[in-house]
């Protein structure tokens, strides 16, 4: 009798346990319900069935396009205002310049990140000066500026350019370069991620002064660059995402991508902190590296963090993505390539970079057509009106598409697919270098969020691209339609895959 009560007891117990546990547990999961069916029931306010939303949701239109862009372009070009609808982003997409100007320029204050980018990009770059608004941004923007037009922060840049190029650059290419006499089977190699791990060297040097030795192809490649690439990769799937409570509601529950973002956050940010810690033992009154010289002014670590990931971004990314689309370009026009080395024997030293016009115009010129970032997300402040008569509700997000404006044919010409770098050059009695209008081709930006790096980053590209159609000739492989991989800058889905073969020197 007893052993039954004491069962019977037992059962009791375990069933008002499981109905405690069962209770809490729906304590729990009902409100996460309730907020997920509210984001549902939000986001379906902008639902869309016209036919571009309905083509960007279901992807068809990766039957006819190789790329997003591509896609964005084509319908960019067939609106009589440059300008498109894509509702079920809440999205305004434009290729207008007078539409770009108003937005970076006239009605400025308008068009911050705003909110809502912040939002998506806010794990990653944290409020580092490609996230920030107002005040922070003010403040990172005159600091950066002081330092980089700083002309002992620009003699240690080019002097850490030059060495990498030299010392580590140069060599590997050798290593691996085979004779033009000899049959093509040489080896092949990467170039974009040889450019990548390049200017991620240079990025490290000048920026954090420490080398990763990122070019020493015997060691693993960064974690830290490995970490970034998939940062930035999921980071740019939540911007492209037509239903962002899918991303919230993973990114809540930790799991999928939210979960693999969250892992590769954690490892750059551990990083970061790393850097932070060897500059700081390492000392930084006395150096000329930029992290170095915002350490005198910034106090807070994750502040200083925010600022490491922005260096990272832009001294990194775009560096490189704008040396793998020169080279694609190069392999393709022989006239360019040789024109360039004409200019070098004209000028007698690559050290005279600034003398190199008709090379810095070959730069603008592949940029036009391969922007490193191909677009620009802001978001409106206040009900507003574009140039070209758009109506723009407050909160909604607008992009410039600097891919698609280098394309157009009312800015560029019948001629605006060939691969032309006169058309960036002026002939007054000599080459000079005459850019368009920046908000043509907005390729650094424009307006007060111009890139304030900007001449450092075709000093060095300009260096790069000097020493080696010099000394080798590039044989791309697979470079006959780029395809582009998810990220925050261009970057080609497979790389690229080339042969070098070394030039027979003529005595200079």
């Amino acid at each position: 009798m007893n052993t039954t009560h004491t069962s019977y007891m037992s059962t009791i117990r375990t069933l008002y346990s499981l109905e405690l546990h069962t209770f809490f547990l729906l304590l729990l999961v009902c409100p996460l319900l309730l907020f997920l069916l509210l984001l549902v029931v939000k986001s379906q306010k902008r639902w869309c069935n016209c036919a571009i939303c309905t083509a960007y949701v279901t992807s068809s239109w990766a039957s006819d396009y190789p790329n997003l862009c591509d896609w964005l372009t084509d319908l960019l070009r067939q609106s009589p205002t440059h300008t498109i609808h894509i509702h079920v982003l809440g999205n305004i997409i434009t290729a207008n310049p007078d539409n770009v100007e108003h937005m970076l320029r006239r009605n400025f204050q308008n068009y911050p990140k705003g909110k809502p980018f912040s939002a998506i990009l806010g794990d990653l770059l944290g409020q580092g000066i490609f996230n920030a608004d107002g005040e922070s941004w003010h403040f990172q923007r005159k600091m950066a500026a002081v330092e980089l037009n700083a002309a002992s922060v620009r003699n240690f840049t080019v002097h850490i350019v030059s060495s990498e190029i030299s010392n580590r650059l140069l060599p590997l290419l050798d290593s691996i370069a085979i004779d033009n006499s000899e049959l093509p089977d040489g080896e092949v190699i990467d170039l974009q991620d040889v450019f990548r791990r390049f200017a991620f060297d240079v990025m490290c040097k000048v920026s954090f002064g420490l080398d990763p030795g990122c070019l020493e192809l015997s060691l693993p490649v960064s974690e830290f660059a490995k970490a970034f690439d998939t940062a930035s990769m999921l980071s740019a799937r939540r911007g492209a995402a037509a239903f962002p409570f899918i991303w919230k509601a993973k990114r809540l529950f930790n799991i999928g991508s939210e979960r693999e973002l969250k892992r590769a956050i954690q490892m750059v940010n551990s990083l970061a902190n790393e850097v932070i810690r060897q500059r700081k033992n390492l000392g930084f009154a006395s150096t000329h590296d930029l992290l170095s010289r915002f350490m005198g002014s910034v106090q807070d670590d994750k502040y200083l963090r925010d600022i490491v990931i922005s260096f990272m971004l832009a001294g990194r990314d775009t560096v490189a993505s704008t040396l793998t689309l020169f080279f694609l370009q190069l392999s393709k026009h022989t006239r360019v390539k040789n024109s360039i080395r004409e200019e070098q024997e004209r000028i007698g030293s690559c050290e005279k970079l600034s003398n190199m016009q008709y090379l810095q115009a070959a730069l603008y010129e592949s940029m036009r057509l391969y922007p490193p970032v191909q677009f620009d997300s802001k978001f409106c402040l206040e009900n507003d009106t574009l140039a070209d008569g758009t109506f723009v509700r407050k909160g909604t997000r607008v992009t410039y598409h600097c891919y698609a404006m280098g394309r157009m044919e009312e800015v560029w010409g019948k001629d605006w697919a060939e691969f032309r770098p006169e058309r960036w050059i002026r002939d007054d009695g000599k080459f000079s270098f005459f850019p368009e209008s920046a908000f043509e081709c907005p390729i650094f930006h424009a307006g007060p969020r111009e890139c304030i790096g900007k001449q450092m980053s075709l000093m060095e590209m300009k260096a790069v691209v000097a020493a080696v159609i010099k000394r080798f000739d590039i044989e791309v492989l697979n470079g006959n339609s780029p395809k582009f991989a998810l990220g925050l800058t261009a970057c080609l889905n497979g790389g690229l895959l080339v042969q070098v073969r070394r030039r027979i020197q003529t005595k200079q």
